[in-house]
């Protein structure tokens, strides 16, 4: 497939590279600084401004998709989110893939993570608007968008390919704990794009 994966460069984003090039898909990355991403036969390395609809629609078109690796909490003012959206529109691609967050995913009483007391505050303000970016989504009725919410602890580990699939909740395992390890939300994300299973939906990804 060719993909064009926004924010290449960053913590998720790099993962998401790595794993799509493993799978010899063509990437056409897009970063802020082209220095961050390594040359590869496979890649095509671009400057663009994700905030700027008609600069993503450019490098977009053409792809079978778009993944975004864009991080709303740098984005107060929504601006990235939209045209996100609409860039991706303007490049007649229909699917999106989104990378979330876990902060909006529900407990077993129904309440979201981020509402919980215990919720670091630092990282309070970003997990509000990545969940705001699913509200954008969910009033999307053109794109067929899919929104993948990780595990409350997303680090560096290994590449097992095994994880579990859930819906709006967030999941745990026998000892309580939800984590899964950047490299295997990013072969959840691929499985995703290569077998697409979730449609105008959310879905979350732990061990």
């Amino acid at each position: 497939m060719k993909i064009t994966l926004i924010g290449a460069s960053g913590y998720v984003g790099s993962a998401l590279l790595t794993e799509a090039l493993d799978r010899r898909h063509q990437i056409t990355a897009l970063v802020n600084d082209t220095s961050k991403v390594t040359a590869h036969g496979h890649v095509e390395i671009r400057a663009v401004d994700a905030t700027n609809a008609d600069e993503l629609a450019s490098a977009a078109s053409g792809h079978d998709l778009v993944i975004s690796a864009f991080n709303p909490g740098r984005d107060p003012d929504g601006s990235g989110v939209r045209a996100i959206i609409s860039g991706t529109k303007r490049a007649g691609i229909a699917r999106l893939l989104v990378v979330g967050g876990a902060g909006s995913l529900l407990l077993p009483s129904g309440e979201r993570l981020i509402d919980q007391p215990d919720f670091p505050t630092e990282w309070r303000g970003g997990a509000l608007l990545t969940s705001a970016f699913l509200d954008i989504l969910k009033q999307e009725a053109e794109l067929d968008w899919v929104f993948l919410s990780p595990a409350a602890t997303l680090t560096p580990g290994p590449r097992t390919r095994n994880y579990r699939v859930g819906k709006d909740h967030l999941l745990t395992d026998e000892k309580g704990e939800s984590r899964i390890s950047l490299a295997d939300f990013a072969v959840a994300m691929l499985d995703e794009a290569e077998r697409p299973a979730h449609h105008r939906e959310r879905f979350t990804v732990a061990y």
